[in-house]
């Protein structure tokens, strides 16, 4: 397969498919699911059927084998198309850890199915009311008794788990005053919400601006076979690192994926709108900042495909994943506002679908980093200045 085509598009046959398949969900599939806050459930099984959630599960396990940089095309062409990865996406990168610190037989067992859409394995139990992005002081605390961990605790922000039968869970083995560094003494336990649900677990949904199926969750003495540990006891805090630095390259690819939406759709209502007796994107005052938008996004996606490629490469990747992160977020955001201004009042009416993708893009200078977490990782690990906090 050709990774770039003769207009330098990466993964040409890839993207073509992705469009083709959003065709079947336009924006009145999605205006409904917003209005009634529901899961895209028919979206999200027609993307795994076609195999696009599996694409990074290696094919001795079912998958395509593919590389980060596809997986960034097929969201980035989701959005692009109107579309919304967010019910979904997780799917891709949540198995990384299993697929790189799990045991063989722990990968036999779940891979293909999660590959071949038996198992979904998109819910990530990091996230903590009382310690936000600080995850070294997260208190969901596992004990082991016997065969089993015992877990206590809560988590909040966590998305898709009333729609996954599998969670990775980072709980704490040894309490962070015991440890030698702050990372150390938390693990990673591979949950079957199937068997959890109600047995120790309890799964309270937050309605927020946006259609994202968020949660939170209350552990109470739920029990985890010992065999679904993944890795070593007290590593969790390093294996959890890699899957949030695809986190952070695959949600920045859908970043872009809005962003030229807005363009898209910005330029098309520019063209045909007349006012005053011409089209208004005659007007410079119309035309200059959807052409700033462009040139925001385009530069964006340099980072993000260069960020994808370091990933692939297994190079190191974490300020380019955070700086890919930053700049897609605040490029979407800035075509989301001008293509409304483009808009005017009909940008607000639900069936430009201008509104629902306003919300769904400015989630992403909060989550799954915010912002100003960025700025701080860039000034520390990259300019070596001083720790502010």
């Amino acid at each position: 397969m050709d990774e770039n085509s003769d207009d330098g598009e990466s993964f040409p046959e890839i993207r073509d498919s992705v469009r083709r398949l959003c065709e079947q969900f336009p924006g009145t599939y999605w205006q409904a699911k917003d209005r009634d806050r529901a899961y895209p459930a028919e979206f999200v099984q027609t993307l795994t059927r076609e195999g696009f959630l599996s694409v990074l599960i290696p094919e001795e396990y079912g998958g395509s084998g593919l590389g980060l940089g596809a997986a960034t095309a097929i969201l980035e062409e989701v959005h692009r198309s109107g579309c919304n990865g967010g019910a979904c996406h997780a799917q891709m990168y949540v198995m990384g850890t299993l697929l790189k610190h799990g045991s063989e037989a722990q990968k036999r067992k779940y891979l293909p199915e999660v590959a071949s859409g038996a198992l979904r394995l998109q819910a990530f139990g990091v996230t903590e009311p009382t310690s936000g992005t600080d995850t070294t002081r997260i208190r969901t605390f596992a004990r082991r008794d016997g065969d089993d961990y015992v877990v206590s605790g809560q988590k909040i922000w966590i998305s898709r788990a009333e729609y996954s039968d599998l969670m990775v869970l980072l709980v704490r083995t040894t309490p962070r005053e015991q440890c030698a560094k702050p990372s150390d003494g938390m693990s990673v336990l591979l949950v079957d919400m199937r068997e959890a649900l109600g047995n120790g677990l309890t799964i309270r949904p937050i309605r927020t601006m946006l259609n994202h199926a968020t949660t939170e969750l209350f552990f109470d003495d739920m029990r985890v076979p010992a065999a679904n540990l993944i890795g070593v006891e007290g590593a969790g805090f390093r294996y959890i690192l890699s899957g949030m630095n695809a986190e952070r390259i695959l949600i920045a690819s859908e970043c872009i994926g809005d962003g030229r939406f807005f363009i898209d759709r910005g330029c098309a209502y520019a063209r045909d709108r007349s006012v005053f007796g011409r089209a208004i994107g005659t007007n410079q005052g119309v035309q200059f900042p959807l052409a700033r938008a462009h040139v925001q996004v385009t530069a964006a996606a340099l980072m993000v495909s260069n960020a994808a490629a370091l990933f692939d490469r297994g190079a190191p990747c974490g300020s380019e994943a955070n700086m890919a992160k930053l700049l897609a977020s605040e490029a979407s955001w800035y075509a989301a506002d001008q293509c409304l201004q483009t808009h005017g009042g009909f940008g607000f009416a639900e069936e430009y679908d201008i509104e629902r993708k306003f919300r769904e893009t400015r989630l992403y200078q909060t989550a799954p980093i915010s912002t100003n977490l960025i700025l701080s990782h860039v000034a520390t690990h990259v300019l070596g200045l001083p720790k502010s906090f």
